[in-house]
């Protein structure tokens, strides 16, 4: 079993790889990817996160690290929409329960048109920019994993994809070791553990 900082420290070389930001399997699968970690990691991984960003955007021509904070997000497009301080008064008053469905709909998610999905995919480079999805434990639950994921694999086709996952990842998604998200078979694992 590897530490953490050596699972680490194997990613940049694997994201380097050109078959990695080219390759599809040999049943033509989705190039997404999950790098999962012990939740107690999180910090230790958003540095590391922002490490490789940094460094592969500074040092590389031929492939750009783009970094999306799930939660960073979500805020994004309520604050745009003029939402945000309406749902955090909507808490006040009703509870934390009370504005998932409110923040979903607004965000459109699973449907056309959703804010999430697009904010994702537009200005992406195909073939040379890998995804980051960060903020995964944070956004939950009103954005789930297992939803980005499907609604992005017919998206970025011909973008790699690394979902960083403070839980576990076997054919399914168990955030932080305990909540299962949902089965999710097309994706592989980054760095075994």
């Amino acid at each position: 079993m590897l530490t953490l900082n050596k699972r680490l420290d194997l990613i940049e070389p694997k994201i380097l790889e050109k078959s990695f930001r080219t390759g599809r399997g040999t049943a033509n699968e989705v190039n997404f990817w999950i790098f999962d970690y012990d939740p107690e990691d999180e910090m230790a991984v958003r540095a590391h996160v922002n490490f490789l960003v940094n460094r592969i955007n500074s040092k590389h021509d031929d492939v750009r690290i783009v970094s999306f904070d799930l939660y960073n997000l979500m805020l994004n497009v309520l604050r745009g929409k003029n939402y945000l301080d309406k749902v955090l008064q909507m808490e006040q008053v009703k509870g934390s329960e009370a504005i998932i469905n409110p923040i979903k709909k607004t965000l459109r998610l699973t449907l056309d048109g959703d804010q999430i999905i697009s904010k994702i995919v537009e200005n992406l480079v195909p073939e040379q920019d890998v995804i980051f999805l960060t903020g995964v434990g944070k956004a939950w639950p009103i954005i789930r994993s297992h939803t980005i994921l499907n609604n992005l694999h017919s998206k970025v086709d011909r973008n790699p994809l690394v979902m960083f996952f403070p839980g576990d990842y076997t054919s399914e998604l168990r955030l932080f070791g305990e909540i299962t998200d949902d089965n999710y078979y097309r994706a592989f694992k980054l760095i075994e553990r």
